[in-house]
């Protein structure tokens, strides 16, 4: 049956957390660290990780609590409700960190702000990812779902890319700048995550008959993780679908990251940042539901393929900013935006597929479990990203400086932002699509009735 358009536009409006969390700190909160708070890269990198890593920790857990919220209580929105009320909060004191304490206070406060984030984002996010598999059985209706999901998805990513930016040089001062993002942005995410929790009650609605007959889910931190571990190892196509997730996330992350790098030390220009996700969000936008009809022709697997094809050749020809610093490079990063609306779209289109087999082949009941270490993966790419990079810029010499101080970066930590920007997103890509190619579910596996 065909979802009511009003359930696909509450889902798809939740994007505007998952884009906004996802984006931002992605994207400035490195260059807050090193450029405002003077802290050295590497040690920024180390806080982004640490704050990531805990987030792997709780997702699994926040999975299985999600599937005895289901089984208990009947929907699993109360988790839903605590993350969406709680991260406007933290996410504004993330970037509240006073300067004139230094920059070792100034690491302590961003990281312990962080991981509170991340626990919000989590307790919305790893239900919310859920949420398709019981919305509907359909192969083509999961694609259209997620599709318009992917299209707020983007406009959130343009929202925040380029809003956060230009909300934090408004006031001319870093400090207020940052706390004036920090503000607006969360309470920005708040509103779109409470929205995507009124569609909870449809779902545990359609997932009653599989409730019903699924098995009593143990408690305890142990038995969480137990089974998490147990998706990963009965599942195959769940296995590869995650490793290609997890890759691209990280190449995308990876160039999240440095956007604000290139901006400033390679097109010599603040205002650059905003450009380039104007170019690569405009055609994800309008491309979105471009890669839906693809897939309804072709299958959700070849062309997630082809999207990431087009991605890695967009990325790899951004090498040549290393020679020739321009516009030019707007326009391979237009084409990564096409790319992007189906790297996104398809892959989460794709899981509730899984989901779904593996109840026919073991038996309901796990879609949180599921849906845990799918964030988990998905954190820890875009994690990676960021540490990637700060690894790339401490080898690389890179000076890190506070707000006041205006320095001149070495010859070698520009070449390393290009290649953290171009050729290592591109390889990561490569490796991507071979581990693709291990995921063997098609039509035929999903709708079988």
């Amino acid at each position: 049956m065909r979802l009511p358009a009003g359930v696909v536009t509450r889902y798809a409006i939740g994007s505007i957390g998952t884009g906004g969390f996802a984006t931002l700190p992605g994207l400035v909160l490195t260059y807050y660290l090193t450029d405002s708070l003077g802290v050295a890269a590497l040690v920024a990198g180390i806080v982004i990780t640490a704050a990531k890593i805990w987030d792997v920790v709780i997702d699994p857990v926040v999975g299985a609590l999600s599937d005895r919220e289901l089984a208990r209580r009947g929907s699993r929105r109360r988790l839903m409700l605590v993350g969406a009320g709680t991260i406007w909060l933290f996410f504004a004191l993330t970037f509240s960190a006073p300067a004139s304490f230094g920059p070792v206070v100034g690491a302590g406060w961003v990281l312990l702000a962080f991981l509170l984030t991340a626990t919000s984002f989590s307790l919305f996010q790893v239900p919310y990812i859920a949420l398709p598999a019981e919305l509907t059985p359909g192969y083509d209706e999961r694609t259209r779902l997620l599709t318009w999901r992917v299209v707020v998805l983007t406009l959130a990513i343009l929202l925040f890319g380029a809003g956060g930016p230009i909300l934090r040089d408004s006031t001319g001062d870093p400090a207020t700048g940052y706390l004036l993002m920090g503000v607006v942005s969360g309470v920005v995410l708040t509103v779109g995550m409470l929205v995507a929790t009124t569609v909870a009650g449809r779902a545990a609605r359609a997932a009653a008959p599989s409730r019903a007959a699924s098995p009593a889910l143990p408690g305890g931190i142990r038995a969480h993780y137990a089974a998490a571990i147990a998706t990963l190892r009965r599942s195959a196509p769940f296995r590869a679908l995650l490793l290609t997730y997890l890759l691209q996330a990280l190449a995308t992350g990876l160039m999240l990251a440095g956007a604000q790098y290139v901006a400033t030390w390679v097109l010599h220009s603040q205002a650059a940042v905003t450009l380039l996700f104007v170019a690569l969000i405009a055609p994800a936008f309008l491309a979105a539901p471009l890669w839906g009809a693809v897939s309804a022709r072709t299958g959700k697997e070849r062309a997630f393929a082809a999207a990431g094809i087009l991605f890695g050749v967009a990325a790899l020809a951004l090498l040549g900013l290393q020679w020739a610093p321009g516009a030019w490079a707007y326009i391979p990063v237009a084409v990564a935006g096409v790319a992007y609306a189906g790297m996104q779209s398809l892959p989460m289109a794709m899981l509730p597929d899984v989901i779904s087999h593996d109840e026919r082949t073991h038996g309901p009941g796990r879609a949180g479990a599921f849906s845990g270490v799918w964030t988990a993966g998905e954190t820890v790419g875009f994690a990676l990203g960021a540490a990637v990079l700060s690894l790339t810029l401490a080898v690389t010499g890179y000076v890190s400086s506070t707000a006041a101080v205006t320095v001149v970066q070495p010859d070698a930590a520009v070449t390393g932002i290009v290649v953290a920007f171009s050729a290592l997103p591109a390889a990561l890509i490569a490796l991507s699509l071979v581990s693709l190619r291990r995921y063997r579910l098609r039509r035929s596996d999903i709708d079988v009735g």
